[in-house]
C-alpha cells in the first residue's frame, strides 16, 4: 500500500511499472540495462474517491493518456531502484496535492475606502485626459 494521507491509500496492484533503456549518463551500462521507469496508474479504475480522481485528472495535464492512464516517467538516476523510487515519490506528491480539498471562496466586497480610492484615481486620470483636450492649438 502506498499511503497518500490518513484517508487515501493506493494499492500496489493498481500501479504498473515498465523498465526501458534510458539515455544520458551511465557509460556502457546505458546500452545494456533498462534503468528508466514508466509508472502507469489507471485513474478511472483506481480505488480513489471520486472527488480526488477529478482533481487528479485536472492536475495531471498531458501526463494523462486518452484512456485515462496517468504516466510518470523517471530517468534522472543511473539505477533502476532510484528511478523507481523517484517515480513513486512524484506519484505520491501528485496524489497528495489532489487529495487536498480546495478552500471554498467566500465572496467579498471592496471596502468604502477602496471604492473612494478607485473613484479618486479615475477622476485624476479623467482630469489628465481633459487637460490634453482643452488648449489653444494654433
Amino acid at each position: 500500500m502506498l499511503r497518500i494521507n490518513d484517508v487515501v491509500a493506493v494499492d500496489e496492484n493498481e500501479l504498473e511499472e515498465r523498465f526501458v533503456r534510458a539515455s544520458g549518463p551511465g557509460g556502457q551500462n546505458v546500452n545494456k540495462v533498462a534503468t528508466a521507469v514508466e509508472l502507469r496508474f489507471n485513474v478511472a479504475a483506481s480505488s480513489l474517491p471520486d472527488d480526488v480522481k477529478q482533481r487528479l485528472v485536472a492536475l495531471a495535464g498531458r501526463r494523462l493518456t486518452a484512456d485515462g492512464v496517468l504516466l510518470i516517467d523517471s530517468r534522472e538516476h543511473r539505477t533502476q531502484v532510484q528511478n523507481r523510487e523517484a517515480a513513486r515519490a512524484r506519484l505520491v506528491a501528485l496524489l497528495q496535492h489532489a487529495a487536498r480539498r480546495p478552500r471554498k471562496r467566500r465572496p467579498t466586497k471592496p471596502g468604502k475606502a477602496a471604492r473612494e480610492r478607485r473613484l479618486e484615481s479615475k477622476k485624476r486620470r479623467g482630469d489628465v485626459k481633459a487637460s490634453r483636450r482643452t488648449g489653444n492649438h494654433d
